[in-house]
């Protein structure tokens, strides 16, 4: 939090239904509370309702607010935060009724999102990300949060100046900002481009915020990645090379964390930070096994890899902090393929390696092709798309081994012998 703002005193307020687990509400709210502290505020309560319906008008009962609205005053907080999102209505109603600022769960993530951003591009997306959830809570006017000066928790972002305009001007800058990140795809679409044509391998790292993603990144490739014990400590992409066992070279990126609750509309205003996972060949989902909630991070992750639709990639779970991890909970983990690890002290390292190779021979397979005299010269361009093993000439043409991907061997189908395809095996 920087100097001109003022320390934030916060009341958090847990909210849930009656078809939902008790324990999953406080769990939630738990994590506000750590989210609430990285943005820089001090918690000085927090209080729990558990609702048949939710009321259109405040989310919560009138008899709640009333409540809030005392423990507030005797507490001298000067900021609520709901661990549900609010619409306009709500937040308007909810800031007049009880007096001081209301903001929710997603604002206080954006929030975090602006003080960790420092590249222009990361400031673009978290702008983006603002305005697009602003932009869904306006009613008619702006809710009272949106026009009170002086910034603070969930006003930082692209400032009052964009707070005045109105939804047709919001809606331009959105678009500005679009086109601006589509050139910053584009950029590293050329650099993803040529790793391809190189043929190297790449990776993503994945995982739920404060996972060790960074530490690991730094371990793997000897990066200098931000490294914090602190959640969204990394949002702008930083790639890698990593040198594998047997002298091959791939790459790894790191990206920004996830979370639960984080609505699809927020991690599409940090698609061009995750077009690099997107594209990676294979996913890297790293967890923190310590935390006593991993179980319910590792589900968090597989439910965004689903709406993100990257159920189709190879998967590497990796179980991080191995060395703060209480023994049998090894024993709870199913997933595979897995490793355990500790990134911080380097243990597992070199079997994280080993794995990544294997998984990088999985996705290629050892065939035998044959061009006929006529067509000899392709075996060159054959080369640009494929690993050629080994060659030899006939009378009839060219016969020749190779290593090729899933797309190289559509591309190439007409010349395979198929009867000599197999899988490749680590060699």
């Amino acid at each position: 939090m920087t100097a001109k703002h003022k320390i934030e005193k916060a009341i958090l307020v847990g909210v849930g239904l009656k078809t939902e687990d008790f324990q999953d509400i406080k769990y939630s709210l738990a994590e506000l509370s750590e989210l609430a502290v990285a943005a820089g505020a001090e918690v000085l309560g927090s209080v729990v309702q558990v609702l048949t319906q939710w009321n259109p008008a405040t989310l919560i009962g009138s008899g709640k607010v009333q409540e809030i609205k005392l423990l507030a005053s005797e507490t001298k907080a000067n900021i609520i935060i709901f661990d549900h999102q609010l619409s306009g209505v709500q937040g308007r109603n909810l800031e007049q009724e009880i007096g001081v600022a209301v903001i929710d769960r997603n604002q206080l993530i954006i929030d975090i999102f602006a003080q960790r951003a420092h590249t222009h591009e990361g400031k673009l997306q978290v702008e983006l990300a603002y305005l697009t959830d602003q932009n869904s809570r306006m009613v008619g006017a702006w809710m009272g949060s949106l026009s009170r000066q002086g910034g603070g928790i969930g006003t930082r972002g692209p400032g009052e100046k964009a707070l005045e305009t109105d939804r047709r001007n919001i809606q331009k800058r959105i678009a500005k900002i679009k086109k601006e990140l589509e050139a910053v795809k584009k950029h590293r679409a050329q650099h993803r481009k040529q790793r391809q044509e190189n043929k190297v391998p790449s990776f993503a790292l994945i995982g739920y915020t404060n996972a060790g993603k960074s530490t690991l990144l730094n371990t793997l490739t000897g990066a200098q990645a931000v490294s914090a014990p602190q959640v969204f400590a990394t949002l702008d992409p930083m790639t890698r090379k990593v040198y594998l066992p047997g002298a091959s070279m791939a790459v790894v990126t790191d990206t920004v964390g996830f979370i639960s609750k984080l609505p699809t509309r927020l991690i599409e205003s940090f698609k061009a930070t995750l077009e690099e996972t997107a594209h990676a060949d294979i996913l890297l989902h790293c967890v923190d096994l310590s935390h006593p909630l991993w179980q319910k991070h590792v589900q968090t992750v597989i439910d965004i890899i689903k709406d993100l639709g990257w159920t189709h990639k190879p998967i590497v779970h990796i179980f991080n902090k191995i060395d703060e991890t209480p023994v049998e909970r090894k024993f709870q983990v199913s997933l595979s393929p897995r490793v355990f690890i500790s990134a911080l002290k380097g243990t597992g390292i070199d079997q994280l390696k080993q794995l990544m190779v294997e998984q990088i021979q999985e996705l290629v397979q050892l065939v035998e092709l044959h061009f006929p005299v006529t067509e000899k010269h392709l075996v060159f361009d054959l080369s640009r798309d494929a690993q050629i093993q080994s060659q030899e000439e006939t009378q009839n043409g060219i016969t020749c081994q190779a290593y090729m991907t899933a797309t190289a061997l559509m591309k190439w189908s007409s010349y395979l012998q198929k009867n000599k395809k197999e899988r490749r095996k680590g060699s």
